[in-house]
Parts: structure tokens; sequence; C-alpha cells
């Protein structure tokens, strides 16, 4: 009988940092996949992915709706106390072996909690890492929760061994999203999914912009998004920026995108709200320099050698490449920042992350671990 791994998504970022483990677990033999979408990728405004996921052929997708988007700091806290509902009257019905989830959104939460009470083993990806925000307290409270951990970099599994996990259920597999980042950096083709991309991707140069509200900063969400969209503004370069996360101080975000796309001042600027993983990809992998406090300029970026900005203390503390140039929300440092990063150009493919197999690595561990009577791991 086939062991039935049961993969939650709560975010479209998630989607692609985990697909080639879902293709993994699709096409093994001693594998059955259940792929659950919940939180704000349900919602076209963040990106929705069922649309996506079902054409790249995933299909009996299970679809939890428990977003909430009241803009105050009990959104995300009332979130996951639905998700912890929803998802375990789930996974009493499909009944998993084993529960995967990933990352540091807080929506996360809920899959881990769910399936730690339920005494199914929980699988974490991307674990162990360090960052400003809520996002490293969810992390290793996700951490503390799993039972088998799959991370990134080196320096990640040493610290969830420091934090009294067992050696032997910490996996260094490298992160799913650079198995993708691989395979676009090998393909020279240039395909986009939006029509508005073509007239951008044909310009000599462009900036990709993703910037995410920090919710232990809610009071400076406004003032930070108007500082970086004046630098943009300023280096008149045409740019993809991309909505933000449904975190704490996101509607104030989308609130000012619309107040400025009605101006129509700058018309090199589109917003988007999302594209499937491979053009998302390789849109960063052709940009002059990728600006923001988003993690894909730290992770993906680094194995594409694209130049990046990092803005703020979002990332504070994750490990990087060369590609990253720090500055803060000042309007001058921005811009100096990005300058640097133009005049520079690409830069060497780093490895920091993986080596473009842990999609197969995480699927081969998974169908190969035992599990006992109580569903504890063993190996």
């Amino acid at each position: 009988m086939k062991r039935k791994i049961c993969v939650v998504i709560t975010a479209r970022a998630s989607y692609s940092r985990i697909k080639t483990l879902l293709i993994a677990i699709k096409v093994h033999p001693s594998l059955c996949l259940q792929l659950v979408i919940t939180g704000s990728c349900m919602l076209d405004k963040y990106g929705g992915l069922t649309k996506l996921v079902s054409q790249d052929g995933f299909d009996q997708i299970i679809k939890i709706s428990n977003l909430l988007e009241n803009e105050n700091s009990t959104a995300a806290a009332k979130t996951t106390g639905l998700g912890v509902i929803e998802l375990a009257s789930v996974f009493e019905n499909v009944s998993p072996d084993v529960v995967v989830t990933i990352a540091d959104r807080y929506e996360t939460m809920s899959a881990a909690i769910a399936a730690s009470f339920m005494n199914i083993p929980l699988a974490h990806v991307q674990g162990g890492e360090v960052t400003g925000n809520i996002d490293e307290k969810v992390r290793h409270a996700v951490s503390k929760l799993a039972d088998i951990h799959f991370v990134a970099t080196a320096s990640a599994r040493n610290r969830l061994i420091a934090m009294g996990e067992v050696p032997e259920n910490v996996w260094h597999t490298g992160c799913p999203s650079i198995d993708l980042a691989i395979q676009v950096k090998k393909d020279a083709s240039l395909q986009f999914d939006y029509e508005s991309c073509q007239s951008v991707s044909s310009a000599s140069r462009y900036l990709v912009v993703m910037q995410h509200p920090v919710t232990t900063e809610h009071g400076f969400t406004k003032d930070q998004f108007w500082s970086l969209l004046k630098a943009v503004d300023e280096l008149n370069i045409p740019t993809f920026w991309f909505t933000p996360n449904p975190d704490y101080g996101a509607a104030r975000i989308l609130k000012e995108i619309q107040r400025y796309s009605e101006t129509g001042k700058n018309l090199k600027i589109h917003f988007l709200r999302n594209l499937h993983p491979e053009a998302f990809l390789k849109l960063i992998k052709h940009c002059a320099c990728l600006v923001g406090n988003s993690s894909t300029g730290i992770r993906e970026a680094s194995l594409l050698g694209t130049p990046v900005v990092n803005i703020g203390s979002r990332q504070h503390g994750r490990e990087r490449s060369l590609n990253v140039v720090d500055a803060d929300f000042s309007l001058n440092a921005i811009m100096e920042a990005i300058q640097i990063q133009l005049d520079h150009g690409c830069y060497e493919s780093a490895s920091l992350y993986g080596k473009g197999d842990a999609g197969i690595l995480i699927a081969d561990i998974l169908a190969k671990m035992k599990l006992s009577v109580n569903k504890q791991i063993t190996y």
C-alpha cells in the first residue's frame, strides 16, 4: 500500500518552494500525494493558486477557505485558529501517514498544530533558518512540533540540532525552490504569462520589486512603501512590482498601490499579483536588480546570480551570498544601493541553498522512513 503524504500549501510562494517535491511524490511508486490548498493562496488578490496548480497536473485538490482579511492584529491569529479546525477535519477524513508543511508563514502553524495533536508525523521543509519579523518565531515553533526536518543549508541543520532535534531526523536536502531555479537557469527561452511582461522584458533592463509588510513595524508600513516607490519612480526604469503577502499591513500597501496606479504617473511600473513559478523565476533571472525584502532575493536569486537590494529588517540574519546589498528605508540609501547593483551586473551563481535534487531526495526519504504502530518516526 502506498504511503499517503499530505502536503499543505498556504501561500503563493510555498507552491514554487515545494513544486518539485509534489512532482516527485506524485510519480514515486511508494507514495500517494494528498494536496491541500488553504490560506491566502485561495484568493485571487493574493495570487490564487487553484487554477495554476490544476494546470500543472495536480488533481483532487482539497481546498480550505480560512483567511480573515481584517486589517488588525487579530486576523493572523484567528486565521491560524480556523486553519487548525479545518485541517483537523481534513486529516481525519484522509488519514495521512505524514503531513508536510513549508517554511515560516503563520498559516503553517495550523497544519503543524493539527498534525501534532492528532499524532500524525509532521515533516517541516526550510526549518532552522534565522530571519527578522514574526517569521522566525513561527519557523522555530513549527520545527519543535515537527518530527522530521528537511533543511536547506548545513548551518540550518546545525541550528536545529542545537535546539534539541534528533540529528538522525534532520536531513540537509537543500531547498526544492532551487530545483526549479536550476531548471530555469539552464533554459535560455524567455516566456511570461502576462502580456504586460512582454513590453518590459524587451527593454534593455528592468527591475523587480517584492516588498512585504513587516508586522512588527506596522506603524511604518505606509512610509516604507512610499520611500521605496519614490526611489523606483525616480530611477524611471521599467519595473514589475508584485503585491504583498497578506500580513498585517498588506491592506494598507494595496490601498497605496491602488492610489498610485490611479494617478498614472509612471506607466513603466507594472503591478502584478502572481506568475507561474517557472515564469516568475525567468523574470527574476533576467532582471537588472531585485529590490525589496522577499526571501526570493536571498534564496533563488543567489543561484540565478541576480543582483539584489535587500531593504529593512525582514531578512535580518538569513544566510546570503555576494549578490545581496543591504539598505535601510531612506530614499538615498535605496537609490544608492540599486545603482551599485545596476553598475555591477550579474553575479556568479551560488549553491548555498541547494544543488537541484531536493524534491527527489525528500520524496525518497519520506518513502523509506519507517513508522511504528503509534506513528512515531524511526529509521
